[in-house]
C-alpha cells in the first residue's frame, strides 16, 4: 500500500477530487446496473462536485458566484451542509456542466457495468488542461488512494 499523506498535491484538493469521484461513482454505478435509486438529493456530493469544478477552473468562490449568478450567501450555506434552492441548483448545474440526476438518483437505466478507476484514468488523460506527466502523476495518486480506501 502507498502512503499518500506527504503528496505534493494539497490535501484539500486531493480530498475534493477523491470525494467527487467517490460520492458520485457508487450511486451512478448502482443506477447504471438497474438498482433502484433512493430519489433523495445528495447535497454533500453536489457541493464537492461544484468545488471540484471551482478548483479545476482555478476560481475563487466569489468568482463562482459571479459567473453562475448564484448569491455568495447560498454558496456559503451549501458549504455548511444546507441544500441549494432549486434556482441555485439549476444555475450551478448549468454553470458547471454537471447533470442534476447525478445527485438525485434520478436514473435507473440498465447499462453495462463500468470500472470507475478506468473511467477516471481516461478522463485524466483526455483533460486538455493537464500535461501527460501531470495526468500520469494524478493517476498514480488516485490509484494509490483507491487501493488504500476501497472497501474489502
Amino acid at each position: 500500500m502507498v502512503d499518500i499523506s506527504n503528496s505534493a498535491i494539497a490535501g484539500s484538493e486531493l480530498i475534493a477530487i477523491l470525494q467527487l469521484w467517490l460520492d458520485s461513482g457508487p450511486r451512478s454505478r448502482q443506477a447504471d446496473q438497474g438498482i433502484m435509486a433512493s430519489g433523495k438529493f445528495d447535497g454533500e456530493a453536489f457541493f464537492a462536485a461544484i468545488d471540484g469544478v471551482r478548483i479545476t477552473r482555478d476560481l475563487t468562490w466569489k468568482k463562482v458566484a459571479e459567473q453562475s449568478g448564484v448569491p455568495a450567501s447560498s454558496l456559503t450555506r451549501m458549504s455548511q451542509g444546507r441544500r441549494p434552492d432549486v434556482d441555485s441548483f439549476a444555475a450551478l448545474c448549468a454553470w458547471s456542466g454537471l447533470k442534476a440526476d447525478q445527485f438525485t438518483g434520478g436514473t435507473t437505466k440498465s447499462k453495462e457495468a463500468r470500472e470507475p478507476l478506468a473511467e477516471l484514468t481516461a478522463h485524466l488523460r483526455a483533460d486538455p488542461n493537464l500535461s501527460k506527466e501531470g495526468a500520469k502523476a494524478l493517476e498514480a495518486l488516485i490509484k494509490a488512494a483507491y487501493q488504500q480506501f476501497r472497501k474489502r
